[in-house]
């Protein structure tokens, strides 16, 4: 680990695996769980206390992936509730089990937390290009504000289902 990598408790993102990617999901395993938003915002605590939920559910399952295979979507169903998916490696008991299915293409972004509608304009401008269109759209926060700051970027990462 170099040095400005230390006491972050986010792993640094590879780009190159997430930019422009088509990926199929045939009832890809997930678990999950609402926060309440005010207005599409979520109290930074409770993020904490979800994410955290449910990666001891899934590392008490046997569950978990390995970090280079993490992946937590997030997405706001309405203005005061948000939902996160964290992928795991098969079902887990007790757990909202959740499986999703479909044709999605990420694209990367690098920028504030608050500019998310900018960056669903862009995904769909460029789906269009592609002469797609999204039915729906999670996004892969990748780094808290902390480690963000720490790397300089903040890499989100957004997942349209076609």
């Amino acid at each position: 680990m170099s040095h400005s990598e230390e006491n972050t408790c986010c792993l640094p993102v590879d780009t190159a695996l997430w930019e422009n990617i088509t990926h199929v999901w045939n009832e890809k395993p997930f678990i999950g769980e609402s926060i309440p938003l005010i207005f599409h915002i979520p109290m930074p605590w409770m993020i904490k206390k979800v994410v955290g939920r449910l990666w001891g559910q899934a590392q008490e399952a046997g569950a978990a992936p390995e970090m280079k295979d993490f992946l937590m979507l997030a997405h706001d169903p309405s203005p005061w509730k948000g939902e996160y998916l964290l992928a795991v490696n098969k079902d887990v008991p007790g757990a909202n089990n959740i499986k999703l299915s479909g044709t999605y293409i990420s694209k990367v972004f690098d920028g504030p937390f608050n500019a998310i509608p900018k960056y669903i304009k862009e995904m769909d401008s460029f789906l269009k290009t592609l002469d797609k269109v999204a039915r729906y759209y999670y996004f892969y926060y990748t780094t808290c504000p902390k480690c963000a700051k720490k790397f300089g970027h903040n890499y989100i990462i957004a997942f349209a289902q076609l």
